[in-house]
This record gives structure tokens, sequence and C-alpha cells, in this order.
């Protein structure tokens, strides 16, 4: 038996393992674990064998986002829905651990040998933990809220980046500390290299390399890397929009990947070596993924994996049939594994870029499921609806000033980027120019002189040029600025709306007149509104559903003048009601009266996790936990069913998806023809199934045969030539049976009389006529050779009406017709109803003399 256990609580982990003593998830072999998110498990592939060995059920995150951390010895998993956490350690399969994180995008796990750590993206803290046990490893380090990255290099570094600050940090993980007593587990995380890389409020992304880090402003369009105590390498390139990077670069050629594009631009030491267009249209292409040599770029929109080799050619594409959304591309020990969590199968490639299929739900580990019943294809999505037409962005919303003391703070909401993703925004004043992230839309202009006044122009810049501008009002620097306030609070609503709350600030005896509310999210920040009060509701939907955001509160005095910022309020993740189920479908159970099956696709959980679907027709409720599909029964005969299905989480019911069934009807059966033969008869019909799978017979009266098959024609056989019968139809499905009648007579048989010549003498002409004395085909009124009783002689060749059968005497006729003897004698048709030795009679189709009655 494989090793099965379970963890109450938290992710309810239970593993499935192949082999005895837990070798199987104890193996040191190159794998990696996949999600597979509509079956909750994550199953382990071994990269060698390119097969599953082990699967793991993760029934609590089930139809969930699944972030997987992993090493030869443990597995971290995240539920992004719940913000649940379990751990496995491979080495014994004696300790599960679970904790919990806020729910959302916003918190990531990392992992790097015994090495792991909780990335708080929103909060800006980095926590090491101990994966034995998840819990803390000395104290959290903390950065300016809003950071990214939170990736390990390949030795062992953990990278962050501060886009507020401009700057990039590498953490040595604490080791790990020893079980036994007295030994110091206070020793946390240290900070062990620092870099200014852009200006303070720039968009950075980054990806750690075998040796360090790349680091892309996607402000400037500036790629840094640094590598090992080396100064940082900048490259700027030619990019048309916002560039994206793989979390991890396998070698030594960064891939930029401009997704609104479809342009990948390699970076190698001299700058830009190679770069490419991906095939296609959309704008679902991931982050370019290099391995040995060849660069991976997904496109989640088709499922398909396009491939490029170092100079940018391009190879056979990877594809997936039914991908479910987006893709994962993992670089672990030597092998490249690229996983569809929406589907049953992922794909291992070699250090020869040879692809492999892996089924993850391969049944040949222990606890594995029972061969799966084939359902239909679902239908084909709609045609993609064709591209907008691209345009300069439009002008920032409401462009505001409030002066500090010898500094100003501009903000602003985001312009209408017009369907090319803006890049950046450029501010002026004061004599300068600042560039601005996309994600940041705040600048604290400093340097400023007290008592003067300054104006401030913000524009948006897209790949199609710069917007227009729009100005702030005018402010005067001072020293009289009220305090911020002392703190600040969210709650996100089940209507989805935010509500940001915070004291009165102390204006320091002027009038405090508005406080302005700001959105941090992981790798930005970002104005979100003003408030004359101490509350501020987020409407519904201006935030993202998921992900998670903190807020900050500024205070503006009567004079304009702004306060810092308040502390960091805790972390919420905006929800509401799920959108409606997609693709709602309803269809007839063909082998169960009463019955429609329903089934639909997940919809957007809207930042809860989707805890069941109602189910409603014909005035009946059926809640559904374990899956997007539900047979419904109880209904009558060919009913139309009207079906809803509602999708339900934490904020209540979606509006619902709609579909239409008919349940099955009884059968309806029409007699099209009869075609008799002898001893058979051929009756074709139609069936009207009444959309369920009708089984169908024939029975005939008299003794007639009957037969069992095919609903549009069946044979009968073993009947009587010249007999009338009453063939019967009857056709039965899940719903009831229906008959239809119809009257045919078989055909009657005919037989040759027969006489053949011999070679010679008296036998040459024996059959040419009727003679005194006995002859071939001699026909009587009795069965047996009476002259008195003889009623005619038939020519041979002469083809005879048959009737029936009856014993009589023997006769022989010798060499005349094949030495044919026998006892019984035909009624034919021949000056009545006369008859013939058989021995003179060959039956057509076969001479069968079973096939007469007896008279």
């Amino acid at each position: 038996m494989g090793t099965v256990l379970s963890l109450a609580g938290g992710l309810g982990l239970t593993v499935l393992g192949l082999g005895s003593a837990d070798q199987a998830v104890a193996s040191f072999d190159a794998a990696s674990w996949v999600w597979s998110r509509s079956k909750g498990e994550v199953a382990r592939i071994n990269g060698v064998t390119a097969k599953v060995d082990t699967r793991v059920d993760v029934p609590n995150a089930r139809g969930h986002a699944l972030e997987v951390s992993q090493t030869d010895r443990f597995v971290i998993l995240r539920d992004v829905n719940t913000g649940a956490i379990g751990s496995m350690d491979l080495t014994t399969l004696q300790e599960f651990w679970n904790s919990s994180s806020s729910p959302g995008l916003g918190v990531r796990v990392a992992l790097d040998e015994d090495s792991a750590f909780v990335v708080d993206t929103v909060q800006g803290q980095v926590q090491q933990l101990d994966p034995r046990s998840l819990g803390p490893i000395g104290s959290p380090l903390r950065f300016p809220p809003g950071i990214t990255g939170g990736v390990f290099d390949g030795k062992g570094k953990l990278w962050i980046a501060a886009p507020s600050e401009g700057t990039i940090t590498a953490i040595a993980p604490a080791a790990l500390p020893s079980d036994s007593p007295g030994s110091d587990s206070a020793a946390g995380p240290s900070i062990v290299r620092s870099e200014a890389v852009a200006a303070a409020s720039h968009d950075l992304t980054l990806s750690t390399l075998d040796d360090g880090v790349a680091v892309l402003d996607r402000t400037t369009n500036a790629l840094f890397t640094v590598r090992d105590q080396a100064e940082p390498v900048k490259h700027t390139l030619p990019l048309p929009g916002p560039g994206s990077l793989a979390p991890r670069t396998d070698g030594q050629s960064v891939p930029v990947t401009v997704t609104d594009s479809r342009h990948v631009y390699v970076v190698g030491e001299q700058g830009v070596r190679a770069d490419f267009t991906v095939p296609g249209s959309g704008d679902e292409l991931q982050p370019a993924v290099a391995w040995e040599g060849y660069f991976y770029v997904a496109d989640s929109e088709t499922g398909r994996v396009h491939v490029f080799d170092s100079t940018g050619k391009a190879q056979k594409d990877i594809t997936f049939r039914k991908p479910g959304g987006s893709l994962e591309l993992d670089v672990r020990e030597g092998y490249l594994f690229i996983n569809a969590p929406g589907s049953s199968t992922a794909r291992v490639v070699d250090d020869n870029h040879a692809v492999r299929t892996v089924d993850k739900y391969a049944d040949d580990v222990l606890g594995g499921d029972p061969p799966p019943v084939k359902a239909d294809d679902p239908p084909p999505p709609p045609p993609k609806p064709k591209k907008p037409v691209q345009s300069k962005p439009g002008a920032p919303r409401n462009v505001r000033a409030a002066a500090g003391n010898a500094e100003a703070r501009v903000t602003w909401q985001a312009a209408a980027d017009n369907n090319a993703p803006i890049t950046r925004y450029v501010v002026e004043g004061a004599g300068k120019v600042f560039q601005v992230g996309a994600d940041q839309r705040s600048l604290t202009v400093t340097e400023l002189t007290n008592g003067e006044t300054y104006q401030f122009a913000v524009h948006a810049v897209n790949k199609k040029g710069d917007g227009p501008t729009r100005t702030s009002n005018a402010v005067k620097p001072t020293a009289e600025v009220p305090d911020a306030p002392t703190a600040a609070t969210a709650e996100a609503k089940p209507d989805g709306t935010v509500v940001v709350s915070w004291p009165a600030a102390n204006g320091q005896g002027l009038e405090i007149k508005r406080y302005t509310v700001t959105a941090i999210s992981e790798g930005g920040s970002a104005p979100i509104g003003d408030a004359t009060g101490t509350s501020l509701t987020i409407p519904a939907g201006q935030l993202e559903y998921g992900k998670q955001y903190a807020f900050t509160v500024v205070s503006i005095n009567e004079r304009g003048a702004g306060s810092k910022a308040s502390p960091v309020s805790g972390s919420v993740t905006p929800f509401t009601t799920p959108a409606e189920p997609d693709g709602v479908e309803a269809a007839t159970v063909a082998e169960t009266a009463g019955a429609v099956t329903v089934a639909w696709q997940a919809p957007a959980d809207n930042g809860r996790p989707i805890s069941k679907y109602v189910v409603t027709a014909g005035g009946k409720t059926t809640d559904v936990t374990g899956g997007t599909a539900v047979t419904l029964t109880g209904f009558g005969a060919g009913e139309t069913v009207s079906v809803e299905v509602r999708a339900v989480n934490e904020a209540g019911e979606s509006q619902p998806g709609t579909a239409t069934a008919k349940t099955v009807s009884a059968p309806k059966v029409t007699i099209t023809g009869v075609d008799p033969g002898v001893n058979t008869a051929k009756i074709s019909f139609t069936v009207d199934q009444g959309g369920g799978k009708a089984s169908c017979s024939v029975a005939s009266t008299g003794g007639g045969g009957s037969a069992s098959g095919s609903c549009s024609s069946l044979s009968v056989s073993k009947l009587t030539g010249g007999t009338a019968y009453t063939f019967t139809i009857t056709a039965k499905n899940a719903a009831g049976s229906a008959t239809a009648t119809n009257k045919s007579t078989t055909d009657y048989r005919y037989g040759i009389a027969t006489c053949n010549n011999g070679e010679n003498g008296d036998t040459a002409t024996y059959c040419d006529k009727d003679v005194t004395g006995r002859n071939g085909n001699e026909i009587f009124s009795v069965t047996q050779q009476d002259n008195d009783k003889q009623t005619g002689w038939a020519k041979p060749g002469t083809r005879l009406q048959a009737y029936c059968k009856k014993s009589g005497e023997e006769v022989y006729a010798y060499i005349y017709n094949s030495e044919k003897k026998s006892t019984w004698w035909v009624q034919v048709n021949y000056s009545g109803k006369n008859y013939i030795p058989w021995a003179w009679l060959n039956l057509e189709g076969g001479d069968e003399l079973a096939d007469l009655p007896a008279c």
C-alpha cells in the first residue's frame, strides 16, 4: 500500500504515493509538482520518465488558483483564493503543517533548498519561515509598501524591488534552527546587497539569474543586470510598450517581452542581440522563458507555446487542446516543465528541446481514479472580437497638488489608454521634468522654496505618443503642514466597495479641507479618491477583485498644504458576488426518464472563492459543491425544462446563467415498408427516439420468428412461404414504448422439375418426354407412383409453385438428378394441387426441404 496521510483544516492534503516506504515522493530525481485546478490535485511529474508518480488531493482548493513552491525536500502550496498555506516535508511525509495568509494576489511564497519566505508585496514585509513548520525565523524585513519580486537566484539569494525608491535588494536567508535544546532560533535573514537602479516612482519588474538579477525599468525601458559583486550593467531598449520578464531566466541572455506588440527582445552582455515577433494576435502573451538557448513564449488565449531558437527562428509550437487559462513554465533540474492548470496534461522539455506529454491524471498510482467517462466536447468559443483601434492616451484625471514643507505632492488618476497600454506619465513643474511609472501615479517634488507658487502639468505616454496635458492647482510650499492621520483602516464590503476610514488629523491650527487616499498594490501605488470627512467609499469595480490592496491617507489644509502619509492600513481584498456562470448548457439524459444534465464553466469568483452553485429547474433547487455539472431528475416525459445556474461566494449569489433542455419522451414508430421473401421478411421503419436511445424489436404472428437490433430495419426468418403474417415493431426507451403493425404475405416457394439425360443408350433420351412406364418428373394426385393417379408430366426445367411436403413412396432419381432418393413428395401447383417426388424437384434457394411445411 502507498502512504495516505490527511491534514484536517487548511488545504486538507491527502498524499497518494506509488511505492512502499514512501520512496515515490522522497525521490531526488528531477521532478516538478504541478496543479490541476478542476481536479483539485497536485501531481509530481518525474522529468526523466515524463510520468506522474505521486498525486496529492487538495480538495479545499478545488477550482481555485494555487501557487506551488518546491524543492526536492519541501513543497509549499498557497491557495490564492483563501490565503491558506500547506507544507509537505517529502523526506518523511510525517509532518503536514498549515498556516494562512491574506487571500488574493499580493502575497507569495518563495522556496529554495531549506529556505522559505512569505513576501507580502502590499505591506512591504518579507518574513523567513521554517518550511518544516511554517513558523517564523527571526524578525521580518520591512520595505516600503508596494514592493515586487520575491524570487530566488541561482545562488540562493532572494531579490526584492521597491519601485517607490527605485531600488533592488538581495536577501540572504538564515540557516534553519536546530531542533536541539538551546539552539539559536532568533537569527533571521540579512540584507547583503542593495542597488539603486531607477528614479523613485518608476515601475520595476525583475527576473532572477543564475548569479544575480535582471531588472527592467518599465518607465524608461532600461534593463539592468546585476551579477555577483559586479557593478550593474545598463542597456536601454527600443521597446514600443511596457515590457515584462519571466520570474526566472536560464542562461546569460534575458528575454524581454512586449505583450501588446507580441515582440521579444533578447538582451545579452552587449545589448539587444536578437528580437522576434510572436505569431498571432491578442494580448494574452506571457513573458518569454529562456531554456537552454531557446525561448518559450506561452499564449494563454490559444493554449499554444511558441518556440524560438537563439537567433529568433521559429521552431515547432507546443499546443494544449484545452488549457483552461494561463500556462505555467518552470525550469527545474535540467528540464522545462509546462503545466496547464485547467487541463489534464502537462509537457516536459529536455535539454535537447524534445517534448513529451504527461497525463496528470494517470491512474497507475495508488489512489488513482477509475477510468473516466468520456464527456462531449464543449462548444467552440465564440469568435474573437476584432482588435480595437489604438491611439494616443487621454488626459490624466483629477490632477492635484498639495504643498508640503519645501516640497509638493502631485497626484492624479489614470488616463484612458485608448487600447494601447500606458508606459509612463510625464510631470513638468518647478523647472524640471519627471517620469513616473504607469502604476505609481503620484510624485513628491522636493527642494522647493516655501512661499513660491508652483503648478504641475501631467500627461500620459503610450506607444502611439504623448497624450494631452492636464494641469494641477497652484500651491505654495509652507512649513505650516497638518499632521497625518494617525491610522488608516480598510474594509472590503460584499457589494464590491471598499471603505477606508481614519481619525481626523490635527490641522495645527488650520482647517483640514480634504483627505487624499492612495491605494497600494504589488509593485505600485496610486491615488484612489478624495474625501472631506474621515472615510472614503471606493466604488465597486474601481479596484481589481481578488487583488490585495492597502491604503494611506494624506490630510490637506485650507492653504493647500499636505501632510506626510498616514501609516499603511491592513491589506484587504475587494470582492463581490461571482460573475454569471459561463457556457451554461442543458441536455437530455438519453438513458434516464425525466432527467436533464446541466454543465457550465466556472465564472470569475470576484475576490472570494465560490462555495457552491445553485441550480434551479422546475421549481426545485439543487446545491452543487463538487464540480460544474449536475444531473436533475423528477421531470415529466418530454417536458421542456428551463434551468438557471448561480454561483455563490461570501458576497452572495451571482446573476443566473440559463439554458433549456427537453427530457426523454416515449418513442414513435412508423413502418415504411415490408419486403417479404419465401421464409423471411424485411421490415423497414423509422423511429422518433424522443431524445433518448431506443431499442427496437419485431415479432410476427402465427408461429413466425422475431428479431431485435437496428431501429431502421429488421428481418424475420423461419417464416412459411405464401403465408399471411402480422409484423409488430416495438421501440422502447427510458420514457416508454411504442408499437406499429403491418400485414404482409410471404412469397411462395418454387422448385424446378429436374431430369437430366445420361450420356449414352436409353439414358441419353430418358428425360425427353413422357413415356409408358416410369419416367422422371411425373406428377400424381397421391404420394405414390400409381399410374391411375398420374395427372401429368413436367418438362425438365419447368418451374413449379410448391405448397407443402408429404411422406410417401420412395423414389430414386438415379443419375438423372444427382442420385437423389427420398420418400418425400412435394405438393405443387400443377393442374390443381398435386404431388411430385422431391427426388425430381429441386427447390429454389438451396433445395431445403425443411423450409416447406407439412401438408
